[in-house]
């Protein structure tokens, strides 16, 4: 399984989009501040992420999210208060 993940920032009010097939793991890196563009942002919450059964479509929808309409979905989930988050 592949993930397209969206994190959030409430601190700074920043949004990080990534894609990842370990998304418990690339989440726990990025709140460890082992990932060099967003350790300066601590601590990331789960805004958003998808399921894929490729990267190559994880890495499709990731492209998607980082433009203009993308960002404006990101931003309609901030609006409305849906975090969401990793299944069991």
């Amino acid at each position: 399984m592949y993930y397209t993940y969206v994190l959030y920032s409430p601190k700074f009010d920043k949004i990080y989009i990534g894609q990842t097939d370990n998304f418990e793991n690339r989440l726990e890196r990025h709140n460890l501040g082992m990932v060099r563009s967003t350790k300066a942002y601590l601590p990331w919450d789960i805004l958003h992420f998808e399921v894929f059964k490729t990267r190559g479509e994880a890495m499709r929808r990731e492209k998607e999210l980082k433009t203009h309409i993308g960002r404006d979905f990101i931003r309609d989930i901030l609006l409305n208060g849906r975090v969401r988050q990793l299944p069991d």
